[in-house]
């Protein structure tokens, strides 16, 4: 070749690579994708002057922009929801802390509703909502045949109407709100009818102050949680991003002005080449990118391709991983990518992180592996939980456990961080949040026991926040098969975190039970799901029976240093109640002196004891134990 048309060439070649990538970046910009721009924050036609946004949509939207359970409707110029099957009135929303305000329709402005059919109890759904702590629940008493014999504050009147069940000469404003548990008992004898009914607390104590009446109370509703999509939707915030939902896969998705991701927003130069990128294939972007490169990569050729062909032949010839000693085996050491959506770490990482697994490092032991505390490169604490041997029932497990976790969200679950390859030679990983309080056993037979640090009414607590974790797995579809006091982590305020999916398994839709070996701890396991097989979401229930014994007795599940009879915790409890003993199984030290947590600790034993039941049919749902959980209202609720 000439110089000079060497010279030409070498300045050309800059030039015209400079032009192809402005040429695909304008046609990158110009292009939004359309759910991008179809899922924008916009003001609803009716109800509070706020944005809508994920998780909430309606039908002037397309169903992808928000959660199929956060649908919202106008109704006479109110904002509506429909929560298990019943209409709730938006009366505000927070997005910064995912908080809602809402009153049941019915009681929007008064607490007479129209019908007798409309006196019904809140049905909250707690795999998407739950209560905020600045809500509580009132009883609202109907239908009374005569005056309580003491004068009781806060009753109210209701015009004669339809919900009227007594005859004529009944005056039906004989009606009370009642907050104080002991004067319910009176006024279940004289009334009718009795439902609860969420309220803010605020608004009780004005009313107790006489600054606002009964009809506020009621319409200004009470305050609900979304748990749903925790992070992930702040991450795809934080990259540019707007949420979405994916109702074929029941999953959030973030959408961006270049397509849809699992997570969040990428520079459409770092993620061209990402298996994980999903987006659409659009025409107007492919049509200008592959004809400007057609083009461009063609002049280039004319210019070169002997010379570059010959003298760079072997960088066109794929290279094998055996055959390039820098690529990392990724059996041994895997670079960062994710497994199910979740982070995969190098085995190195972890072995430094837990001091190449120290055992002053260690947390606990269970079936599956030994649990480690470590501390990442960034600072942050985990729990890493390393797999005792590597054979095939291991490996399943340690599978579903990731499968399972990264699909799940919720405050009262232990959030999986991240895991080694499944491939990994050195071992299999799983990476958690760090609980820093131990486990419901710790506390109440274990190492930290002397310390007497749960208070009855932390017990409470604890049983209604592990019973709103199962509810939550259950509406999911998963069944746990190892509920037990070990597998109840506490953080520092004593707020659950309920662990350890090994065994669990995901239901299919269409059926009531799924045949499978029993697996399970002894003491724990559900007795018609051992002798027949069969694993419905009742064993959990079960399970969840002995937990609640345990708290209220601070006695193991099984302890072969007590009597005979009394070896198992469950058929103790059992006993105690026929012979009317409870005071025999309840732990002193939890202040039964006082008539008020006697009579919790009495409801809870009541309660364990149906969940007991040694027939599936017999016990209660997790939702129902919920519910009577929520009843009892503890001294610090």
């Amino acid at each position: 070749m000439h110089p000079k048309d060497r010279t030409l060439s070498a300045w050309r070649v800059p030039i015209l690579l400079q032009t192809l990538n402005c040429l695909i970046c304008i046609s990158t910009s110009a292009y939004v994708d359309e759910r991008y721009a179809s899922c924008a924050p916009m003001s609803p036609a009716c109800g509070p002057s706020h944005t809508l946004s994920y998780p909430f949509w309606d039908s002037s939207r397309p169903d992808y922009c928000g959660h199929p359970g956060f649908k919202l409707e106008c109704q006479s110029d109110n904002l509506t929801i429909q929560i298990k099957n019943q209409s709730y009135n938006v009366l505000d929303v927070n997005y910064k802390s995912n908080i809602f305000r809402i009153t049941k329709q019915q009681f929007s402005q008064t607490p007479c509703p129209e019908s007798i059919t409309q006196l019904t109890n809140s049905s909250i759904d707690f795999s998407l909502f739950n209560f905020t702590p600045s809500s509580e629940n009132v009883t609202l008493f109907y239908d009374c045949f005569r005056k309580a014999d003491k004068v009781l504050p806060n009753r109210f009147s209701c015009p004669p109407g339809n919900y009227i069940s007594r005859p004529t000469m009944f005056v039906a404003n004989k009606n009370y709100l009642s907050m104080d548990k002991k004067l319910e008992g009176e006024l279940r004898e004289i009334c009718a009818i009795e439902i609860y009914l969420p309220v803010l607390q605020t608004n009780v104590i004005d009313l107790n102050d006489g600054v606002s009446d009964i009809n506020d109370v009621v319409s200004k509703g009470f305050e609900l949680t979304w748990v749903i999509d925790e992070g992930v939707c702040q991450d795809c915030l934080t990259s540019g991003g707007r949420c979405g939902y994916n109702q074929t896969l029941n999953q959030p998705i973030c959408f961006c002005q270049d397509g849809a991701y699992d997570r969040s927003c990428a520079k459409f130069n770092v993620v061209l080449g990402q298996k994980k990128r999903k987006r659409d294939t659009v025409t107007g972007l492919g049509v200008v990118a592959v004809v400007s490169s057609v083009i461009l990569i063609g002049i280039l050729c004319f210019f070169y391709r002997r010379r570059w062909l010959k003298k760079n032949r072997s960088i066109l010839q794929p290279v094998s991983e055996d055959d390039n000693p820098n690529t990392l085996s990724t059996a041994s050491e895997p670079s960062e990518s994710t497994y199910f959506g979740i982070k995969v770490f190098r085995y190195s990482e972890l072995e430094g992180a837990t001091n190449y697994f120290n055992p002053k490092k260690e947390l606990g032991k269970g079936g599956f592996g030994t649990v480690y505390h470590g501390t990442l490169h960034d600072g942050c604490e985990v729990a890493v939980k390393r797999l005792h041997e590597k054979h095939k029932t291991k490996v399943e497990q340690f599978m579903n456990e990731i499968e399972l976790l990264a699909n799940l969200r919720h405050r009262n679950l232990v959030i999986l961080y991240g895991c080694t390859s499944p491939r990994c030679k050195e071992g299999l990983l799983l990476v958690y949040e760090y609980v820093c309080n131990g486990t419901i056993a710790d506390h109440i037979y274990g190492t930290k026991e002397a310390l007497r640090l749960l208070s009855w009414s932390k017990r409470l607590r604890i049983a209604k926040e592990t019973a709103t974790a199962l509810v939550y797995l259950h509406s999911s579809k998963v069944i746990h098969r190892d509920v037990k006091s070990h597998n109840i982590l506490l953080d520092k305020d004593f707020s659950v975190k309920v662990a350890d999916f090994g065994v669990s398994r995901l239901f299919p839709l269409d059926v009531t039970h799924v045949s499978t070996d029993p697996q399970g701890t002894p003491g724990y396991l559900d007795p018609e799901y051992f002798e027949r097989c069969q694993l419905t979401e009742k064993s959990d229930v079960y399970s969840f029976g002995v937990v609640l014994a345990e708290l209220i007795s601070s006695k193991k599940a099984v302890d072969v240093s007590r009597g005979s009879d009394d070896i198992s915790l469950r058929y103790m409890l059992m006993s105690k109640i026929q012979i009317g003993a409870l005071d025999d199984f309840i732990d002193p030290l939890l202040g039964v002196e006082s008539d008020d947590i006697k009579e919790e600790i009495t409801a809870v034993a009541e309660l364990a004891a149906q969940c007991l039941e040694s027939t599936q049919v017999m016990r209660p749902s997790m939702e129902d134990v919920l519910e009577r959980l929520l009843n009892i209202k503890g001294r610090n609720d």
